[in-house]
C-alpha cells in the first residue's frame, strides 16, 4: 500500500494528465458549487470501494499472468476459431454480473495479456447490457418480453462488435489496441508470443516475484486513476442531470424516438438498475417502447464513466468502434423492438 501511495504521489508531482484532470474537476466545483464537492468525493468514495473487488481480481490476474507466464498460454487459446470464440464471448458476456465499469478492470487484464480483440469485443458490448439479476427485475418491471429481448439485444450487440473488430483485423487494421501506457507486452491484437513454461509457483523465484509486484502495481495504478475521474464526473452528471430530465427530452414519437433516446443515452449516465422503474413509468406515459429500449441499450455501454475507462485503455480507432457499435446497435434494435411489439 505505501508503495502504490508513493506511486500516486510521484504520477501527481510527474504532472500525470488525470491526476490534474481530477484535481482540476475537483478545484472548480469548489469554487462554482461548493456544497456539491463533499458528496461528489462521497459518491467518488463508494463507487471505487464497491468495485474494489473486480479491480483486485483483475490485477492479481495480469499480475499473475505476467509473472507466470500464463499471459502466453491464454493468448493461444484464444486464436484460431475466431467465429466461434465470438459468439461464446458475447453469450458469456450477456450472463455475467458484470457492470459498465466493473467489467472494465476485466478486460484490460484480458488485453494486456494479448487476448484476441474481436473476442474482447464481443465480451466488453454484451457485458453490461444484461446480466442474471438484472434480467429478473427487467422481467418483473418490464415485462419477460422486454428482458427477453434485451438479452438477445445485449448478444446482438457484442455480435455486432465482434465480427466488425474481426473484419477491420482481417483488413490489417487494429494492429495496436492498447494505449503504450497500459501496453504490458501483449496488444489484444491477435499476435501471440511463442509459448513458454508456466512457472506456477512465480513466487518461488525473486525476479518473477518482482515481475508480478510490479506490474500489479502499474495496472492499479491506471485503473484507479481513471476510475476516480469517471466516478467524479458520474457524481455530478447524477447531481446536474437528473435521468428524469433526461427521459422527458426523448419524446414519444416513433423512430425520432428511438434516435433521440440513444443520443441522450450516450452521455446521462443511469444506473441499469435505477433507470427500469423510471423507463416503466415514462412508457407508461406515451414514451415508445422501442425508446425505452433504446435508451437502456446505449446508455449502458457508453455512459460517460464506463466510456472514459475504455477510452483509458485502447487507442481511437478501438474506442471509436466501440461507440459506433453501440450507437448503431442500440438504434436498430431499438427499432426492432418497436417493430415486433
Amino acid at each position: 500500500m505505501t508503495v502504490l501511495v508513493r506511486r500516486m504521489a510521484d504520477a501527481a508531482i510527474g504532472f500525470d494528465r488525470v491526476v490534474i484532470a481530477f484535481l482540476a474537476v475537483l478545484a472548480l466545483v469548489a469554487l462554482a458549487a461548493p456544497s456539491q464537492l463533499a458528496p461528489s468525493l462521497g459518491f467518488t468514495a463508494q463507487s471505487l470501494l464497491k468495485i474494489a473487488p473486480f479491480l483486485a481480481f483483475s490485477v492479481l490476474l495480469a499480475g499473475f499472468a505476467k509473472a507466470s507466464g500464463m499471459d502466453n498460454l491464454i493468448a493461444r487459446v484464444f486464436t484460431g476459431a475466431t467465429p466461434q470464440m465470438i459468439l461464446v464471448a458475447a453469450l458469456f458476456g450477456a450472463l455475467s454480473p458484470f457492470c459498465s465499469c466493473g467489467v472494465i478492470p476485466i478486460i484490460a487484464a484480458l488485453l494486456a495479456m494479448g487476448v484476441s480483440l474481436p473476442a474482447v469485443m464481443a465480451f466488453w458490448l454484451a457485458s453490461p447490457i444484461m446480466d442474471p439479476s438484472m434480467f429478473v427485475l427487467t422481467s418483473g418491471i418490464l415485462g419477460p418480453e422486454f428482458a427477453l429481448y434485451k438479452t438477445f439485444a445485449a448478444v446482438a450487440i457484442g455480435l455486432l462488435g465482434g465480427f466488425l473488430a474481426w473484419g477491420v483485423q482481417a483488413a490489417g487494421g487494429f494492429t495496436d489496441v492498447l494505449r503504450d501506457s497500459v501496453s504490458n507486452g501483449g496488444c489484444g491484437g491477435g499476435v501471440v508470443r511463442d509459448p513458454k513454461p508456466v512457472a506456477w509457483r512465480f513466487w518461488q523465484e525473486p525476479a518473477r516475484l518482482e515481475t508480478f509486484r510490479t506490474a500489479s502495481l502499474d495496472i492499479a495504478l491506471f485503473l484507479a486513476k481513471w476510475l476516480a475521474l469517471a466516478f467524479l464526473l458520474e457524481s455530478l452528471l447524477v447531481a446536474w442531470l437528473p435521468a428524469e430530465t433526461v427521459i422527458r427530452f426523448v419524446g414519444t414519437d416513433g423512430i425520432l424516438s428511438v434516435g433521440a433516446a440513444v443520443l441522450v443515452g450516450v452521455p446521462a449516465y443511469l444506473n441499469g438498475y435505477a433507470a427500469l422503474p423510471l423507463v416503466s413509468g415514462f412508457i407508461d406515459q406515451g414514451m415508445a417502447p422501442g425508446a425505452g429500449m433504446a435508451f437502456l441499450l446505449a446508455g449502458g455501454v457508453t455512459s460517460v464513466p464506463a466510456a472514459m475507462a475504455v477510452f483509458a485503455l485502447v487507442r481511437l480507432p478501438v474506442f471509436a468502434l466501440y461507440i459506433g457499435t453501440a450507437l448503431a446497435g442500440a438504434f436498430l434494435l431499438g427499432l426492432g423492438f418497436m417493430a415486433v411489439g
